[in-house]
């Protein structure tokens, strides 16, 4: 395992999917205090066995049935891809007590099989939010998070990094100007991030140049 530093002014989140608390746990030992996670229950085991003061970030795709589970301790959802979800979300943080930071996901890869919602959609959103502010306390939309295509293409990657910058500015001066929480824009993973750093990134999701290959079993 090795640790991967992105630069300063970049947040690191270790993705650790697959991979067992003890290395986490070393990971953590070594001053690495973001994780991420794409499954509910797997982030949630974890959550009981490691030190309380990881900042665990869900990245998976997140059905709204199971935001209750992660809702108590979780730190950052970066998959945010629907009203529904968010309103979601909300709901869970309210009975909680608690204020649960979130990210908006778009879609803004060449490939249907990746979830997130399209600039008319991103718009409706953030109308609706705005319109019926009150309703929404128990979030904070903090940036937005896309996953480039999967293509050895780089021109296509850097241009859809860029697009995705340019989105986080232009619904700053629109929807976000007074808040200085809107700032995060969450692109780039092992096989890209030095491209998303350069195409302004701020938070990237590196997994396997950490902790290796993962291994999957049927």
């Amino acid at each position: 395992m090795q640790q991967s530093l992105p630069g300063r002014g970049v947040t690191l989140v270790a993705v650790s999917k697959k991979k067992p608390a003890t290395d986490i746990q070393e990971l953590y030992d070594l001053g690495q205090r973001d994780f991420g996670e794409n499954y509910v229950q797997e982030i949630v085991d974890k959550q009981h066995v490691l030190p309380s003061d990881i900042k665990w970030h869900f990245i998976g795709h997140l059905q709204s049935n199971k935001v209750k589970y992660i809702a108590p301790f979780v730190f950052l959802i970066q998959t945010i891809d629907s009203l529904k979800l968010l309103e979601e979300v909300n709901k869970a943080a309210q009975k909680i007590g608690r204020v649960i930071n979130v990210l908006l996901q778009i879609h803004i890869a060449n490939e249907e099989t990746k979830f997130g919602l399209d600039r008319e959609e991103l718009e409706e959103l953030l109308v609706t939010v705005e319109a019926e502010r009150s309703k929404f306390n128990n979030v904070k939309i903090c940036g937005l998070m896309g996953m480039a295509t999967n293509t050895d293409d780089q021109q296509l990657v850097q241009a859809e990094f860029k697009g995705l910058h340019d989105l986080l500015h232009e619904t700053k001066n629109r929807f976000f100007a007074e808040d200085e929480a809107y700032k995060i824009c969450s692109m780039g993973m092992s096989g890209d991030y030095e491209l998303a750093i350069a195409s302004g990134s701020n938070l990237v999701r590196i997994g396997s140049m950490i902790f290796g290959a993962r291994h999957y079993t049927q």
